[in-house]
């Protein structure tokens, strides 16, 4: 297939700037040179086909080839002076990027790893499968989110792949110039590096979260840095390495001058001694703030005021500094479609190395999403941020379940002072209403529903309150958060000052939540299609035939919808056209049952093995009688950062044999 014309011109332009960036030219004539004595009295002795010969031995053309490659194929995010606010997410284009000159950039080229001694023997893919587990590399850094395609896991993961960064001043007025490298110093924003590792069956570890520091890039006159990243293991593992990446960062466009390494090494030192200060004096306050709470009640000792928590990387920092205001521009438009959406998340509690008690670690909210799965403090502090972006006045609560475990959750108080319990877990909402605990005892009906019995303390962003009631009970504590003797406030300057913007930048700041890539048409179609084979496998095994009703099928989903609105908005959605489609459809004398059931995931043995597990729906699958038909349908709901809803409904038709 012959290539346009104005395609033709472009890939002859690319062609002519390699070749006199690499003064190919010269190479030639040198190998023409040598080769012109040794057929000294021959006219036509040197053809082309010599030439070529003698220059794929020199390696010339390996070495066009291989700049060709790096600038016509380099991946990355094509630049532009308007970024997309809903489009935060980007994979690295196939081909290659178009670089603004009025801009800069870094280009991160991920060339490989080396060392991932944990994969030298790794389980055997299963059936119909090609690997067993495999690598996903995501990158964030100033509001730009990439993520690489995933990668065989192995000793040496074959990555090669390029992202590309763009720098921009921020000042007002000057956001179409171009950053000049003494700006680019003063920005201390880390490149966030998160390696993500997925089972066969789909669940995901976080195998290492690194903070880059690029600005060493700046002290090269060539623009270019090479270097060996070890990358180190997360939770208890956090101090063990894990593997190396080999990565090249490249400034675009080149700048003429360059910064000397004191310089930059200088301009480190003081940011880190200036946040180690910060850190210190939040500290010292912290202590005397401990202890004037604990002179209060000796009873204080013993409830859940946490000031610190250790993230991932087992760096203790303020818990304030998890939650910063979150908007989800147009892909989130309600805060219950945001606790909606949190709710899908995966949620898994992070177990101690050869079992044990639980282990505490509050994730960076960047691996949170890249991972799509954490404990329950990544939940609340994903949903709290997320509120507070919605305008809402939101705190995130510490505290413990009925059964005495420790739980964290969300706590919104609105303009008239109603308090609103969330659970980010499954995105319920309660209101809290206080109990006067010397009244007679409330009767079962009576009492509260939410599932919470003690709270110590609250917080977001920019405050911090410790309950000081007597009880640190629940449904007896009062939330007003301004009334001193019930809550002991610390400082807001003090929290600002360390939890602020730009205040400690080797803490990590939330980034812009991404677009669903999944489609939710197909993977209906798909998973329906996989639960239809399956139950038909599992009654021939039963030595029972199967026979289906695709117009049964097709009334359940009016259901699925009303149920995911209802778990969507808290509100029954009316259900009556369905019950009537129902009716009309099951002719007299038969009988009709159904069963819904909700996931997170779209594994389609794993949902099927999670419904035989239900008597209704073993009952539905297993059904025996005369003119039996079987309907199922299924129905998933797609959410930002690839979360979803999946609602699947089994139902079954048929005349009773008595």
């Amino acid at each position: 297939m012959a290539l346009p014309p104005e395609k033709i011109n472009e890939l002859k332009q690319i062609i002519h700037s390699q070749i006199s960036q690499m003064d190919i030219q010269n190479q030639i004539r040198g190998v023409v040179s040598k080769m012109v004595p040794d057929k000294a009295g021959i006219s036509n002795g040197v053809n082309e086909a010599d030439v070529m010969n003698q220059l794929r031995q020199q390696g010339v053309v390996d070495e066009i080839m291989r700049h060709l490659q790096m600038n016509g194929n380099q991946n990355g995010k094509p630049a532009t002076h308007f970024t997309d606010g809903t489009n935060h997410l980007n994979n690295p284009l196939a081909k290659k990027a178009n670089i603004d000159p009025t801009r800069r950039y870094l280009y991160l080229l991920v060339n490989g790893g080396r060392a991932f001694l944990e994969h030298l023997e790794d389980p055997e893919a299963l059936p119909g499968q090609k690997v067993s587990a495999y690598f996903t590399l995501h990158i964030y850094f100033r509001n730009q989110r990439f993520r690489s395609r995933p990668v065989p896991c192995a000793v040496e993961p074959e990555f090669d792949e390029g992202f590309l960064l763009e720098l921009h001043k921020e000042s007002a007025g000057e956001a179409g110039k171009i950053i000049d490298i003494t700006s680019m110093l003063s920005v201390s924003d880390p490149i966030h590096l998160v390696l993500i590792k997925t089972d066969a069956v789909g669940d995901t570890t976080l195998v290492s979260s690194h903070f880059l520091e690029w600005r060493p890039l700046l002290t090269s006159k060539q623009g270019l840095i090479r270097l060996s990243l070890e990358v180190l293991g997360t939770g208890n593992e956090s101090r063990v390495p894990v593997g190396v990446l080999d990565l090249q960062l490249e400034m675009f466009p080149k700048s003429a001058q360059s910064i000397e390494e004191n310089a930059v090494r200088a301009q480190l030192e003081m940011e880190k001694s200036r946040q180690a200060d910060k850190e210190r004096l939040f500290l010292v306050y912290a202590k005397q703030w401990w202890k004037e709470y604990l002179q209060i009640r000796e009873s204080h000792q013993d409830r859940l005021v946490k000031l610190f928590a250790q993230d991932e990387n087992g760096v203790k920092r303020p818990v304030s500094s998890y939650v910063k205001p979150l908007r989800a521009g147009r892909l989130l438009d309600t805060p219950r479609e945001a606790a909606r959406f949190v709710s899908l998340m995966h949620h898994e509690k992070v177990q101690a190395l050869g079992g044990g008690g639980r282990v505490e670690q509050w994730t960076s909210t960047h691996a949170f999403l890249c991972r799509n799965r954490g404990d329950c403090e990544d939940h609340t502090i994903l949903l709290c941020s997320l509120l507070l972006g919605f305008g809402l006045n939101a705190y995130v609560c510490v505290g413990t379940k009925l059964k005495g475990s420790v739980h964290t959750w969300v706590m919104t108080i609105s303009a008239d002072g109603a308090i609103t319990f969330w659970e980010s877990l499954n995105g319920h909402r309660f209101l809290h209403v206080p109990i006067n605990p010397n009244a007679p005892p409330l009767d079962k009906l009576s009492r509260p529903n939410y599932p919470y019995k003690t709270v110590g303390c609250v917080f977001n962003h920019q405050s911090f309150y410790a309950n000081s009631q007597p009880s640190d009970s629940v449904e007896v504590c009062h939330f007003d958060l301004a009334n001193e003797a019930h809550w002991k406030s610390m400082s807001s300057d003090a929290i600002i000052s360390v939890c602020g913007a730009g205040a400690c930048p080797t803490w990590p700041i939330p980034p812009p939540l991404s677009p669903s890539t999944l489609d939710p048409i197909l993977l209906s179609n798909d998973l329906e299609q996989q639960l239809r084979v399956l139950v038909m496998e599992h009654r021939r095994d039963q030595g029972l035939t199967t026979a289906w009703d695709d117009q049964l099928s097709y009334i359940l989903t009016p259901a699925l919808a009303a149920y995911e609105t209802e778990r969507l908005t808290g509100i029954t959605a009316g259900n009556e056209e369905f019950q009537d489609a129902v009716r009309l459809s099951v002719p007299e004398g038969q009988t009709f049952k159904g069963y819904p059931i909700q996931f997170s995931h779209r594994n389609a043995r794993k949902a099927f093995v999670t419904c035989l597990r239900s008597p209704v729906c073993d009952e539905i699958i297993n059904c025996r009688g005369d003119q039996v038909k079987l309907g199922v349908r299924v129905k998933v709901y797609a959410y930002p950062e690839s979360a979803c809803a999946t609602w699947i409904m089994f139902a079954c038709k048929y005349k009773s044999i008595v």
